[in-house]
Parts: C-alpha cells; sequence; structure tokens
C-alpha cells in the first residue's frame, strides 16, 4: 500500500478525528506535563492549527508522511495532533537508531517533511536527503531548513475535514528483529476503536494523570500514552526517560494515578523498592499498574504485590494489532498470564494447519478485529502473508489458555519453541523458574543448534549485585535440578552484564545466541 496526496488544508469549520476528541475539553486543563510545565488543552488546540498551517505552506498535504527524530517534548505532541488534524501521516522514529537504521525509515516512507533534533542522527541523515525531505530543526537550523518556533509561528488555521476512518494516521515501524524494519500502517478508525476498548475496560479517563516514562517513537506510549489522553482527556505527566524515583515523586507529590510500564521498568522499580522500601507508600496510592511489550515475570509480579498491595495488569498486544489481550480490570490479574481479549478484539490459537487448538494446547496467535493495521507500507506480499485467506493476522506468538480462560503467552513461535530430544519446550517456563532464584536479575532461554538433540537448552543469565558470579552456574544448575523435569534444563549458563534489548526493554532473542558463539563447547 501507498499513501496519496490530497487537496490542501482548508480554511473553514471542520470535524475532528476522534483521535483528538479532547481538545474540547476545557481549555486550561493540562494535558501534558512536562516537569512542571503544563501544556493546556487549549494551548494545544492553538498551537497545532499554527503548526498545520505551517505544513501545508511547506507543501504538506493529506497523506503526505511527516517523520519525527526528537525527544519527548512539548514539541512532539504539538507536531502529532498538528498531522493528525490536517490528515497527514506520523512517522515516529527510534532515537536509538543508527544512520542506517534511521535512513531507511526516511526511504521507505517517503518522507516529505522531517522535524530533527539539532545535531542528531536524524539531522544528519535529512542533510544527506535535502533535495527530497524539508528539514525542520529543533535547535539552531542550518542553511535551507526551517527552526520549529518558526513553524509554530505562523497565523492559525481551523480543522480540515476530518480524516476518514481508513486514512493511515500513523506509520511505525516495527523494531526488525527478524530482517529490515516494516513500516505499519495505522488508520484513524483502527486506533480510535482499539484506544477506545482498551480505555474503557482500564477505567481510564479526566480524572487520571499518568506517570508516562515510555519512549514515545514506539505505539505503547505514543498510543495509549499520548493518544490516550488526546481522546479521554486526563494528563499524562512525560519523563524523557524512565527513573524509579521519578516514578515514586510522580505518585507521591504529583498526583500520579496510573503507571504503564515494560518488564525491565519493574525490574529497576523493585530493586528501588528492596533499598527504599518506604517509598512503596507512595506507589500504593495508585489506582493502575499495568505491564506490557513482553512477558512479566510471575516473580516481578508477586514481589510488586507484595510492596505495594498492586496486582500489575499485564497485557498483550503487538504494533500490528493494538491492545488485544488484557487481564481484568475487576477480578483476578493472574501472574503469568495476560488475560483474556480486549472487547471487540477476536483471538484464536491455530496449529500449523490453521486448525483450532484445544484447551491446554499451543498454538499461534491469531487477531481479527478493527485495530489490525491496514497493511505493511509498501509491502503488498508480505501484507498478503500475514493474513489468512478469512483475514486473521498470523501473530507469530504462541500461547495456551487454561482451564479458566486465562491466556499464557509461551513465546515467539521461532525463538520460544525450542525442539530438543523430541520434546516441544517452553523457554518461558524454564526462565520463570530460573527467576526463582534470589541470585538472579534476568535469564534468557534459547536453543542452539545441536546434531544429537536438534537444539541444546542454554540460559544467559544477568546476577543481582553482591553475587558470585564463579560459583552462579553450578548453583542455577542445582535449582535446575529441583525445579525442571531433566529434559528442560539448560546445559550451560552464561553469565553476562546484560542482556540485549530494544529501546522498549524487549528481549532480542537473535543477538542472545551471539553472546554463545565462539565459546568452547563445554
Amino acid at each position: 500500500m501507498r499513501g496519496g496526496r490530497g487537496s490542501a488544508i482548508t480554511l473553514g469549520m471542520g470535524t475532528r478525528s476522534p483521535l483528538l476528541a479532547a481538545l474540547d475539553r476545557p481549555p486550561l486543563d493540562p494535558a501534558f506535563d512536562f516537569d512542571g510545565s503544563a501544556l493546556t488543552f487549549g494551548a494545544l488546540d492553538r498551537s497545532s492549527c499554527r503548526i498545520a498551517a505551517g505544513l501545508a505552506r511547506l507543501g504538506v498535504r493529506p497523506g503526505d508522511r511527516v517523520a519525527w527524530f526528537g525527544p519527548s517534548s512539548p514539541e512532539l505532541i504539538e507536531l502529532l495532533v498538528a498531522v493528525l488534524r490536517m490528515g497527514a501521516i506520523h512517522v515516529p522514529i527510534n532515537t536509538r537508531y543508527q544512520s542506517e537504521e534511521t535512513a531507511h525509515v526516511l526511504d521507505d516512507s517517503g518522507a516529505r517533511l522531517a522535524v530533527v533534533a539539532e545535531g542528531s542522527v536524524g539531522h544528519a541523515c535529512t542533510r544527506e536527503r535535502a533535495s527530497a525531505v524539508t528539514t525542520v530543526v529543533l535547535g539552531q537550523p542550518g542553511p535551507g531548513e526551517l527552526s520549529f518556533e518558526a513553524l509554530r509561528n505562523g497565523d492559525e488555521a481551523a480543522d480540515a475535514p476530518a480524516p476518514a476512518a481508513d486514512a493511515v494516521a500513523m506509520l511505525v515501524y516495527t523494531s526488525g528483529t527478524t530482517g529490515r524494519s516494516k513500516g505499519v500502517a495505522l488508520t484513524h478508525g483502527g486506533l480510535a476503536a482499539n484506544l477506545d476498548a482498551i480505555l474503557g475496560l482500564w477505567r481510564l479517563g479526566p480524572d487520571d494523570r499518568l506517570a508516562l516514562c515510555l519512549p514515545l517513537f514506539h505505539v505503547h506510549g505514543l498510543g495509549l500514552g499520548v493518544l490516550g489522553t488526546l481522546m479521554r482527556g486526563g494528563t499524562a505527566l512525560v519523563a524523557q526517560r524512565f527513573d524509579p524515583a521519578w516514578v515514586v515523586d510522580a505518585f507521591a507529590s504529583r498526583g500520579a494515578t496510573v503507571f504503564m510500564g515494560v518488564p525491565t521498568m519493574y525490574a529497576r522499580l523493585l530493586e528501588h523498592l528492596d533499598a527504599t522500601p518506604a517509598d512503596a507508600r507512595a506507589l500504593s496510592k495508585g489506582r493502575l499498574f499495568t505491564s506490557g511489550s513482553a512477558a512479566l515475570p510471575a516473580s516481578h509480579h508477586q514481589a510488586f504485590a507484595r510492596h505495594t498491595g498492586h496486582a500489575v495488569l499485564e497485557r498483550y498486544g503487538m504494533t500490528e494489532t493494538g491492545f488485544t489481550l488484557s487481564n481484568p480490570y475487576e477480578g483476578e490479574r493472574r501472574a503469568g498470564t495476560v488475560g483474556f481479549p480486549v472487547p471487540g478484539v477476536e483471538v484464536r490459537l491455530v496449529d500449523d494447519a490453521d486448525a483450532p487448538c484445544p484447551p491446554g494446547e499451543t498454538g499461534e496467535i491469531q487477531v481479527r478485529g478493527p485495530g489490525l493495521l491496514a497493511g505493511y507500507w509498501g509491502l503488498d506480499e508480505a501484507t498478503r502473508a500475514a493474513f489468512t485467506g478469512d483475514g486473521w493476522f498470523r501473530t507469530g506468538d504462541v500461547a495456551f489458555v487454561d482451564a479458566d480462560g486465562y491466556h499464557h503467552i509461551v513465546g515467539r513461535r521461532s525463538v520460544d519453541i525450542i525442539k530438543s530430544g523430541g520434546f516441544k519446550i517452553s523457554a518461558r517456563e524454564i526462565e520463570d523458574a530460573l527467576l526463582e532464584h534470589p541470585a538472579l536479575a534476568e535469564a534468557a532461554v534459547i536453543g542452539l543448534p545441536d546434531p544429537v538433540w536438534g537444539e541444546r537448552i542454554v540460559a544467559a543469565v544477568v546476577a543481582r549485585a553482591g553475587q558470585d558470579v564463579r560459583a552462579l552456574p553450578a548453583a542455577l544448575g542445582e535449582h535446575c535440578a529441583r525445579q525442571l523435569a531433566d529434559f528442560k534444563k539448560p546445559r550451560r549458563f552464561l553469565v553476562v552484564e546484560s542482556l540485549p534489548r530494544n529501546a522498549l526493554g524487549k528481549l532480542q532473542k537473535h543477538r542472545v545466541a551471539e553472546l554463545f558463539a565462539g565459546l568452547a563447547p563445554e
């Protein structure tokens, strides 16, 4: 699929995308708070109107791609709202990307304009593409470039007619763990339907204050954190980066009610609470704590509940499907599970022939619903391959459903199902068992090729501070002997300082195998 150009933004009365419904809230209500500096709904409405007019003057039309390479900032929010209200397409770029990755996103998306931080990798890439991409700089612009302040200081323009429900709103590039990252096209209608369902399920609304530490180039923070606030109101307290002390202060003194995190954030929060138990009182005042983007170890779930009295609400989704499965807001939030389908979303588990799996049997998660991607940008063949003939999206993730209907994520079909000695073994089960050992902070289990067993189970682990790392492999072997069947035990333990992760903290298992490359056999 490819986006096309429409007519220029027009003056006059118009309607808004449902993603921007909260712009009608009282103008002095704070929408986003950046370390005490509030961006109100009224100020956001006015500044985004001026930016939309400025974009139109620079030739941006509905359907054009507008890229962002910069920090979590008021300027990002203003640009996003301007792009959505004029029917252009927002393209966030991971600020940890290097030149080749950034260039791929700019070229693949066909970005017409990019807003970049001065001196960044993104800035260098747009300068190399000056004939194709208009560059707007956060900071001091160079020759032929424009400052963001100049873009913001134009005349106001009223909304264009609301984009169609099937118009692409955002083009979010995947992490590219199996090849070059693909652009996931998400529509106004699809995002609104999925976000409306999860906002309702979790009771998120105008009275909430969200402690938002997630990066805003990823659909987790950008979707529910930013667009959720723009749809339902409330205030997002935005941090440049995650810091446990900042989170505690958000609940202790700034009225935070909700925190959305990923497992690595909860691991660091727990380390902080172990060292400073009194800070748990501040978090106990919160209403809701959620986790997603990767599996939350059951041990972390239990430890957080002991400290704060809160059961973390774990959920499952992906860029292509939106929020898909969720533990209940009311009812048991079962550790090690991701609950039930989100309202409006259909989920099924199937075997290799796409036949339904009975309860208790593992199968691939397939999804159908209004929040699915419109397609992979410019990749018609990949889009067709991602769907079954009857419209189900193939996630590549494997799970099983227990007797009570809760979904248990086993892992990725390609890396988390280890086939050894004729058995299909869940890497997640072994990782959970390892993390019950008090000396471990993190664990990653993979299968390496083996001429006898098919795959040999190995584990890369990160020790907690102060542990004797030399004695750790033997201790873990004894621990696994008590916890796991012999055929599930790792045959080798490698103690490392850190595990390879992407910008959102998701483990990159294809890189874990590289840690074992070149090691002498045991």
